[in-house]
């Protein structure tokens, strides 16, 4: 039987057992008042973020979370669920950027991944119940595909399965190592926090205005403990259902006009040459978009997560807890798509491809043209996604006299992404006159020549047009075991020595056609008209330009599956290893980390001196053994490569207590994080699709990135729930990771022509090649200021309202490699980075009402550098997010709630090079939950 049907299984008898003891419990308690409101932890449980639960509010969650913020000598900010599995936030990188020093990057109009004071995912950890899990999912190829990295999807999991989130931005001995922005902890509640049987029902249903569909949302907390309290148990369900549209322009980058061949000689722009239309030279050539184009995205999903809790405490010295957590993240996304792709073909795409006539601009763009003999190109593609997520730990929380205490957590997750089916068809116009782009507004114009609604245009080819078939998976898991002893010698000083092991295991697979993609059958007219629909409806919430189209033909895959027996028909049969362009992606990495530590946490204050803090040292061991498929010669074969390396980390945290409100902290840490692990194998991976030309290729040798952190604050808390505080940091990355892409001939790649088989591809084709490389790294400095204010001290219904708002300035000068030999370097901000980010809550809130409106803003952040094709460097533009919620209490126990998610439709605006060339341009629209809870 799989670790998830035994997972499975255990949740559905816990249910039972916990339905069951509730019942009871309730009967013992009916004569007492439901009273749902938690209690915080048992005091035999450890100290920190993940004991308490809040009362009910959201001004009692923000009072929540800011005791435990001062209370800590490291620097940490929280989140804390409002009531009794109710968190503050749908989704918990929305709650997370609310944190100083959080930005989050969207997928589908919800939070994906985060940036902790302007390092990305790939530079955070999560722990989950104590423990690191790392979660994937897949994405659109525009929003980075499958996350084949370190880096946490948070949206796998309803936040609603959770009570406390915490960010922990400064080090500590006693926390693993492999994070230089900040260790983020996720918490399922524990039954030993509640002080009676407790049941809660949530009900809601959602709405996106861009997919017009309601959609349900679901969600239960059950939970029991025996009456002498030496035994609890808990479970909490959620399920809901999500409809959603995402569509715009899809520019897939920009291209010079001497690449790929080059336009027709007979091609004209007003005082240019032909010479310099077609220059070859990225420095001084014209530029244009590499596939103008257009796409939408219908998107369903599904999404059931489980939290099951067992805690037990056979003595007054010993508790004992289980946690299990479930996630289900089930979904299918259909893609439409029109492009013009003869601009990004060599052969018999760009070179016949003629301009009749162009606007260049100032940044030596082709703004906008007419041209003829331009290859059109419909596709629609159909991708199934699941990802099943588990995991199970087991806490010993044991104290061994008055003075000693020993603590361990095991446990084991595991994340399985599953994309079993990822078909695309399509259908081409060739040679067509008249296409015109005009890129002068944001949204571009482009107008076919030619009617794209009418299949008759259009045709089935073999060679020409595509079938592609591309399962794939990808999987994670950890296997963890720590201990920790802790000796109280004197109120002032605790001593804690510990040991921690890791095992962290990825694999990833994919399937690809054996025969070539473009080896397709050729239909007539006639059989390929029944095989289409017309898409239509395009454009909706957008500014459109005129003559930019709202409908065209596409494939109708259900329909050309059946007839071309795609299942069993052996033209398209797919394969692994043995396909030239699969098995790339055959990885395995498996890493092992050993770790051990010592620190003295002191607190002067008995001693006259208002000084606490801490000191510590991590020493690591990394072992990791990684797989692939790569050229020797003439042949392809599974390589492997292993190594070990050290590292031995100080860190410090002081707080001075100047007075019973104000505090002043310093830290100082070296940190590491390593390398993303789909990055560490010794193999390459070899893609031909439409226009794109691709190698990529890993290295085992990959040394982490490491940085030496100072950090300084000072926090004054005037007042009960309030705080300004300012906190300034400097990270010196001393060695980086980064991407190194060159654009090279096919036929200097060192590989066998005999790859190109069954592709459109020829061996002087230009491919784009990326390796991950180290290079020098660099300096990044930023600041922080945090203001949380209840206006309690107003008189009447003002001192109902209170405010959240913080602000985030990061710069750094990270120099990047530009040429395989290093010979060649920019310097450019760090990827994801922004250097400005700023959040706002305006809230009001009574014992019936409340109600709050929430923005977060994020300036443009680089994805790549280098870019590609002579751009200096590919990024996202700012944004801007607009939420709302707003609640009533019917009765004590009974509350309706309404929200409202990117209430202002914000847009997904990408671009390349630093003249903010259009690359991708898309909005999802906004979501309304409607719902209500019961609490007995």
């Amino acid at each position: 039987m799989s670790r998830t049907r035994i997972l499975k299984s255990v949740l559905a008898l816990s249910s039972a057992a916990a339905v069951l003891a509730a019942a009871s419990a309730h009967a013992q308690d009916a004569a007492a008042a439901a009273d749902p409101a938690p209690q915080t932890a048992a005091p035999e449980q450890d100290d920190g973020p993940s004991n308490e639960i809040v009362v009910k509010g959201f001004r009692a969650s923000l009072n929540n979370a800011l005791n435990m913020k001062r209370n800590e000598t490291a620097t940490i900010d929280a989140i804390k669920a409002e009531d009794v599995a109710e968190f503050p936030d749908l989704n918990l990188a929305e709650s997370l950027q609310r944190i100083p020093g959080v930005a989050i990057s969207r997928v589908n109009g919800e939070g994906r991944n985060i940036s902790i004071r302007g390092l990305g995912p790939e530079y955070s950890r999560v722990r989950i119940n104590g423990m690191e899990a790392i979660g994937t999912t897949g994405g659109t190829d525009n929003s980075g595909g499958v996350n084949r990295g370190r880096g946490f999807d948070f949206n796998i999991f309803s936040s609603d399965l959770f009570n406390s989130l915490a960010v922990r931005k400064t080090a500590t001995a006693d926390v693993e190592e492999g994070s230089l922005g900040g260790t983020v902890d996720l918490q399922t509640a524990r039954p030993f926090d509640y002080r009676k049987p407790t049941a809660v029902v949530q009900a809601a249903a959602s709405y996106n205005d861009l997919a017009r569909k309601a959609k349900p949302r679901v969600s239960t907390l059950l939970t029991t403990s025996t009456a002498d309290g030496r035994f609890g148990v808990l479970l909490s369900v959620a399920y809901e259902e999500r409809a959603l549209v995402e569509e715009g322009a899809n520019i897939t980058r920009w291209t010079y006009g001497g690449f790929n061949g080059g336009f027709a000689p007979t091609s004209t722009i007003a005082g240019k040459t032909i010479a310099q239309i077609n220059d070859t030279n990225p420095a001084t050539a014209l530029y244009h978009p590499r596939i103008p184009g257009l796409v939408s995205y219908a998107i369903d999903q599904k999404r059931l997560g489980a939290a099951l809790g067992v805690q037990f405490r056979p003595t007054e010295k010993t508790l004992i807890s289980i946690d299990g957590l479930y996630s289900r993240l089930d979904g299918t996304r259909q893609e439409s798509q029109f492009q013009a792709i003869s601009f990004s073909r060599s052969g018999t795409g760009k070179p016949q491809t003629i301009i009749r006539s162009g606007t260049v601009d100032a940044n030596n763009n082709i703004i906008s043209g007419t041209f003829d003999n331009v290859d059109l190109r419909s596709q629609a593609r159909y991708d199934k996604l699941t990802t099943d997520f588990y995991q199970l730990t087991g806490t010993l929380d044991q104290k061994i006299g008055e003075s000693l205490k020993f603590g361990a957590i095991v446990g084991y997750s595991s994340s399985q992404f599953r994309n079993p089916i990822q078909t695309t068809v399509t259908i081409d116009a060739a040679n067509t006159n008249g296409f015109f782009y005009d890129f002068s507004t944001r949204f571009p114009t482009i107008r076919p020549g030619v009617d794209i609604a009418n299949v008759a245009n259009f045709a089935f080819t073999n060679g020409t047009s595509e079938v592609r078939i591309r399962p794939q998976t990808v999987d994670n898991s950890f296997t963890n075991a720590k201990g920790f002893l802790e000796w109280t010698t004197s109120p002032e000083l605790k001593l804690k020595a510990g040991v921690d092991w890791r095992r962290f295991e990825y694999s990833s697979t994919e399937q690809r056609r054996l025969s070539g993609e473009t080896v397709v059958t050729t239909l007539t007219a006639a059989q390929l008209a029944p095989l289409t629909n017309v898409f239509s409806g395009f454009g909706r919430g957008l500014t459109i330009p005129s003559g930019t189209p709202t409908s065209w033909v596409v494939p109708n895959l259900e329909a050309f599956q059946a007839y071309l027996n795609t299942y069993s028909n052996p033209t398209y049969a797919t394969g692994g290893v043995e396909n030239a362009t699969a098995r790339g992606s055959f990885v395995t990495v498996r890493e092992e980390d050993l770790g051990a530590w010592g620190m003295a946490e002191f607190n002067l204050a008995n001693a006259g001196v208002p000084v606490r803090g801490d000191v510590g040292l991590r020493y690591v061991k990394t072992d990791q053994f990684s797989t692939g498929y790569a050229s020797q010669g003439t042949a392809i074969n599974l390589v492997s490569a292993d190594r070990s390396y050290e590292n031995w980390l100080p860190s410090a945290n002081l707080v001075f207590d100047v007075t019973d409100n104000l505090m002043v902290r310093f830290a100082a840490a070296k940190t590491i994080a390593r390398a993303g692990i789909g990055s560490l194998t010794p193999g390459g991976n070899l893609n031909v699709s439409g226009g794109n030309r691709t190698f990529s290729s890993g290295n085992p040798d990959l040394k982490p990135t490491k940085s030496t952190n100072l950090d300084a604050s000072i926090e004054w808390y005037p007042t009960r729930g309030a705080i300004y505080a300012v906190s300034a940091f400097q990270k010196d990355i001393g060695t980086f990771v980064q991407t190194l892409s060159t654009t090279v001939p096919y036929s200097s790649l060192g590989l066998p022509n005999s790859l190109l088989n069954g592709t459109t591809a020829s061996p002087t084709d230009a491919f784009i090649v990326s390796q991950p490389v180290n290079s020098k790294g660099g300096l990044l400095r930023g600041f922080e200021v945090n203001v949380q204010q209840p206006f309690s001290f107003l008189p009447g219904f003002l001192s109902n309202f209170g405010v959240l708002a913080n602000y985030t300035y990061v710069s750094s000068d990270i120099e990047y490699l530009t040429s395989a030999n290093g010979a060649t370097t920019v310097k450019a901000p760090l990827l994801g980075l922004s250097k400005h980010a700023a959040n706002g809550t305006l809230y009001y809130e009574t014992k019936k009402f409340a109600i709050r409106g929430s923005v977060a803003y994020r300036s443009k952040y680089l994805t790549a550098v280098p870019g590609t094709e002579g751009n200096s460097y590919n990024g996202t533009n700012s944004t801007t997010n607009i939420d709302a919620q707003i609640s009533y209490n019917v009765t004590e126990n009974f509350k309706l709630s309404l929200e409202g998610i990117n209430l202002t439709d914000a847009l997904n605006d990408q671009f390349v090079d630093v003249s903010n060339r259009l690359n991708v341009l898309t909005h999802s629209g906004r979501q309304f939950v409607l719902g209500a809870r019961l609490a007995f």
